[in-house]
């Protein structure tokens, strides 16, 4: 019998609001900052205190609501979802239940078989919780991050395959991250995912019965846990037996999923309006301010670069897949049309996504932190288009001006790199290196082609990367077939 996955994905992602959910609190990088250091008696949850919603973070949570093409609601309200947790100073978490503030959305991904439309059930907002640190055999709590606006985006279950899974994934982080309203830093948990997950025989409609994998703060150990999961419950239906609902902890070290708990249901946590905070009325004239926000999105401006550019779709994919990115290539090529010669977009695709990429992946950082500015880049390029200097060398003078910032022109005059272009100049060079090299030139002249790049890299070499390659290549050549030509001396 074959088996069907059903996922759908439940995602946290903390709002980049300068300060808390219901309190003036900053909002910190709870992995770096002091423990305990930003709380107050709010969100410390000290009885008597009254929290006040953050407008900023209802407006982002509206935005992303309308950029994954949601209905917002007109009437919204808090809950208390009551449980206990050490992480938990109120012993409840203020969420929104009933009444969410986007309903009925959906994101579109690419799959080998075409777009595919995922449904959003709903998107809301509440506090995050503290953090736990175990020590030895003790257990810290850091209240660093307890009443962080974290906004929860619910998925139906639309997805069957771990490939489905992580193409929705990385295309919601792109978009919260165009939006600006979450970093995307998975290694610090500003996202994390959870997935439920179940199987079914193919061809049945009716869902099966599932389990959801907790916290999943990286896009591999979400692929890995919901493929574990996928094959561990198809194990126990082949064997005759019963998939239990419950709640799955993912362990990365022995690549297993483990129960940590049967599954709560909604009368678990006896959820209330929370008294202290009045309904929220969303008017549409609001609405439309908020919309009016809502930048380029990562799939309109990919399709947009094949068009008006010419990229390919991998190209346009990774040139939009970071905003940051995005708007360095635009102002560059700005740049590049401008001036002589004006340079293709696809050129300076290619040097972006090739030589400024492996730069960055080699020194581990965004593109914000680029010491060489689009403008820059694009008189680079130029400069190697021009003949003033070879590729090679190009390569290298970018690599000095990612290093120390300086500007690729003054790396070039002061290191002397222009090419050489003076054609007698450079025959000369290639005749001497000839002359000190005989036994070469007979193997050569013995059929061993291969002696001719050696030629040229000794050229090369003794002119300091400074000559054009192709030319050296034809310098050399019709210098040892002048050799051939004129038989033994």
């Amino acid at each position: 019998m074959e088996f069907e996955p059903v996922i759908g994905l439940e995602i946290h992602a903390e709002l980049q609001t300068r300060s808390k959910m219901f309190c003036a609190c900053p909002v910190v990088d709870s992995t770096t900052a002091e423990p305990n250091r930003y709380v107050c008696p709010v969100c410390a949850g000290m009885p008597g205190t009254l929290p006040v919603p953050n407008q900023r973070a209802i407006e982002w949570t509206i935005l992303t609501g309308l950029a994954l093409n949601c209905e917002i609601a007109e009437y919204s309200l808090f809950y208390r979802k009551n449980y206990f947790y050490p992480d938990l100073p109120s012993e409840y978490q203020r969420s929104m239940y009933d009444y969410p503030l986007c309903l009925n959305g959906y994101l579109e991904i690419d799959t080998p078989e075409g777009t595919k439309r995922v449904r959003i059930r709903r998107v809301h907002i509440e506090e995050d919780t503290g953090k736990l640190l175990h020590v030895g055999g003790a257990t810290l709590v850091d209240f660093n991050r307890a009443g962080v606006p974290l906004m929860e985006i619910v998925t139906e279950p639309d997805m069957h395959s771990v490939e489905e899974v992580k193409a929705f994934a990385i295309a919601l982080r792109t978009l919260l991250r165009y939006l600006r309203v979450n970093s995307g830093d998975m290694e610090k948990g500003v996202i994390r995912f959870e997935a439920n997950v179940s199987v079914r025989p193919k061809g049945e409609t009716r869902l099966g019965t599932r389990t959801e994998i907790k916290n999943l703060n990286s896009f591999r150990a979400l692929v890995r846990a919901v493929e574990y999961e996928i094959r561990r419950q198809i194990e126990i239906v082949r064997a005759g037996g019963q998939v239990e609902q419950e709640t799955m902890g993912w362990d990365e070290a022995r690549g297993v999923t483990v129960p940590q708990r049967g599954k709560e249901h909604a009368h678990d946590y006896r959820y209330f309006p929370e008294p202290d905070i009045p309904p929220l009325a969303i008017s549409r004239e609001w609405v439309e301010r908020i919309r009016a926000m809502l930048p380029e999105l990562p799939r309109a401006r990919r399709e947009r670069f094949e068009r008006e550019y010419g990229l390919t779709r991998y190209e346009a994919d990774l040139l939009t897949e970071d905003h940051a990115v995005a708007d360095y290539f635009e102002e560059a090529v700005r740049h590049a049309r401008q001036g002589d010669p004006p340079l293709e977009p696809r050129t300076l695709a290619t040097w972006i996504t090739g030589e400024l990429f492996r730069l960055m992946n080699e020194a581990g950082v965004e593109i914000g932190e680029v010491r060489v500015p689009p403008t820059a880049l694009v008189d680079l390029i130029r400069t190697v288009q021009r003949g003033e200097i070879n590729l090679n060398t190009g390569k290298m003078v970018l690599r000095e001006a990612f290093e120390t910032g300086e500007a690729p022109r003054r790396i070039v005059e002061a290191r002397g790199l222009t090419q050489i272009r003076d054609v007698e100049a450079l025959r000369a060079i290639v005749l001497r290196v000839i002359e000190e090299n005989p036994r070469e030139v007979e193997s050569y002249l013995r059929g061993k082609e291969g002696v001719l790049k050696w030629f040229v890299g000794q050229v090369m070499r003794a002119t300091r990367g400074q000559a054009d390659p192709q030319r050296v290549n034809e310098l050399v050549r019709e210098a040892l077939e002048a050799r051939r030509s004129a038989g033994p001396s």
